[in-house]
């Protein structure tokens, strides 16, 4: 039971607010293009130099010089704006982006994010996520409550190399959807077919309320 990815992306489009301007992160994240709630516009920014990022294209349609930050191809609109990664760090660094909705491997109860790398595993890099997270207004985090081994993700403390201390302010799982709050998490909504017992369950950092 619980949302697919599918449908988290299509929840987290759910915290889009009209007139934002905002970055997609990697995984999931990138879907949440495709599911947002008419009436709202919001632009799209993509931290290798793209403002107005348009959905995915269809098949056969793909411009391979046309990507977001992890080389997807995307889709241009009649307002797209293209620009150098320095202009486009500056918007983020400036505080020009309302919100960023990334993905995880590890969030925190206290809000701690780490997304970027596992200890002996090879990393191209660590990406705008170090920036994200301390520019944007706001940081919502899209990924599944648990590993594979069926380990929450979830944590009292992060045991992966931190992006950002006390960055993250929601949190939407595969299981349901947390905010980060003095003391812990507060639950906001559990998944289609998920009870608040098993969200708890899954959850090995502190819940309050």
């Amino acid at each position: 039971m619980g949302w697919d990815r599918n449908q988290m992306a299509a929840r987290a489009a759910q915290e889009l607010q009209d007139g934002w301007y905002v970055n997609l992160g990697i995984g999931i994240p990138t879907l949440v293009s495709n599911y947002i709630p008419e009436g709202i516009s919001v632009t799209l920014q993509s931290e290798n130099g793209m403002l107005g990022m348009g959905p995915f294209p269809f098949e056969g349609d793909e411009d391979p010089d046309l990507i977001n930050a992890g080389k997807q191809t995307i889709t241009e609109l009649p307002q797209t704006a293209f620009f150098d990664s320095a202009t486009s760090f500056a918007m983020i660094r400036g505080g020009k982006i309302a919100m960023a909705i990334l993905g995880g491997m590890e969030v925190s109860e206290e809000g701690d994010l780490a997304n970027w790398m596992v200890p002996g595993k090879l990393v191209k890099g660590m990406g705008g996520a170090m920036d994200l997270v301390a520019g944007v207004g706001r940081v919502v985090v899209v990924m599944d409550h648990t590993n594979k081994a069926g380990e929450s993700k979830v944590l009292k403390s992060c045991t992966l190399p931190l992006t950002g201390k006390g960055v993250v302010d929601r949190i939407i799982t595969n299981l349901g959807v947390l905010d980060v709050v003095p003391g812990g998490l507060k639950i906001v909504e559990c998944a289609d077919g998920v009870t608040e017992d098993e969200l708890r369950k899954a959850t090995e950092a502190t819940i309050v309320g």
